[in-house]
């Protein structure tokens, strides 16, 4: 009888073990976050399946060549080397380009014989921090603005030792100030309301019509003063279940935006229509229009195309980014759409009752 069995090793013979250099590399490979190593000679050693995702890379291709084929980026390649050297550092690293950059945080050390790098998608949380930076900025300056104004009225008043005509000048002036930070506060405070999501719609069913004609009715007046030609086109009811105030403060928004940007002998329509399961509040211009780069940024915080093509400057900047997100809190959709030269028209977009 011929036996196949394999004899069993002694029980004092070592047990089978990967290198380390086998273990360093599957621990990297296991990692839920991008990184990858590279020996002495910057050559890729492992390149975990999360930095394929990140980096857009082939792992089979990446294996033993250098990193600057694989990741063509000389920043990158720099730390890397810096790591091979001996040298720790952390940094964003831009990749990409023509307006698509997008931002990896990078650490690079010395690792094994080599250097390993980690690195992680920072494109958002970046433009985040510029978002957040930009607001304090902005209301930093809506405020300090008026405050510095008011400063100095303030010191002309009372070092002008009861002179009618100072107050008469300047008291006013500070009492408008006052009125428009107020303005502002309270935007901002709405703003916060409206992004935050946790404030409950006071639903009823309405005709959106009735909501049109009251901000048609609203700012009459002013057209009339401001020569610009105000018309409501509500032929037909279209019913709605919203939060009235919500969407009444939108079209007052939409409007006052408007007539802003209208010169005199334009007109403002408010029209109000059904579309299929939606309902539409459309305010459409014939001003100056909105060129086409500005277009996506005009419902951001304090964003303003142009000053110079305004009525006045008395809004606070916030008028539509609260309108955008009032609307999106009903489940709809508010867009500008616009010719440069030829007008702008903003269309509100809510599910119909």
């Amino acid at each position: 009888m011929v036996r196949t069995d394999r004899a069993a090793p002694p029980r004092d013979a070592p047990l089978a073990v990967d290198s380390d250099a086998d273990l360093a590399g599957r621990l990297v490979d296991a990692l839920p976050f991008a990184a990858f190593t590279v020996d002495a000679r910057g050559r890729v050693r492992v390149f975990n399946a999360a930095a394929c995702e990140l980096f857009g890379v082939d792992r089979v291709r990446a294996m033993g060549r250098a990193l600057i084929e694989v990741v063509p980026s000389v920043e990158l390649e720099r730390m890397v080397q810096a790591a091979l050297a001996g040298d720790t550092q952390t940094r964003d690293v831009a990749f990409g380009g023509g307006g698509r950059e997008r931002y990896y945080g990078v650490t690079a050390q010395p690792y094994e014989d080599g250097a390993m790098a980690i690195a992680a998608d920072r494109t958002g949380l970046l433009a985040a921090e510029k978002m957040r930076s930009d607001f304090i900025g902005n209301v930093s300056h809506e405020l300090r603005t008026p405050l510095s104004a008011m400063k100095l009225m303030l010191e002309t008043v009372l070092v002008s030792d009861d002179d009618v005509e100072a107050r008469a000048l300047f008291l006013p002036q500070i009492q408008n100030e006052v009125e428009r930070m107020i303005r502002l506060v309270e935007d901002l405070l709405e703003l916060a309301r409206s992004e935050s999501g946790t404030v409950p719609l006071r639903r009823e069913r309405f005709d959106l019509g009735d909501v049109a004609m009251s901000a048609v009715n609203t700012f009459a007046q002013r057209a009339g003063a401001l020569g610009v030609e105000l018309d409501l086109d509500a032929p037909e009811p279209v019913q709605v279940n919203a939060e009235r105030g919500a969407l009444t403060q939108v079209a007052v928004n939409l409007v006052d935006n408007a007539l802003r940007h209208t010169p005199p002998g334009g007109s403002v329509v408010v029209a109000v229509q059904r579309d299929g399961a939606d309902a539409l509040l459309c305010v459409r211009d014939t001003g100056v229009g909105i060129p086409f780069a500005d277009l996506p940024r005009v419902f951001e915080r304090f964003y303003v195309v142009d000053r110079s093509r305004s009525r006045d400057h008395t809004g606070t900047g916030l008028g539509l980014a609260i309108a955008k997100h009032l609307v999106e809190a009903h489940g709809g959709s508010l867009i500008a759409e616009s010719v440069y030269g030829n007008g702008a028209t903003f269309t509100m977009r809510v599910p119909a009752a």
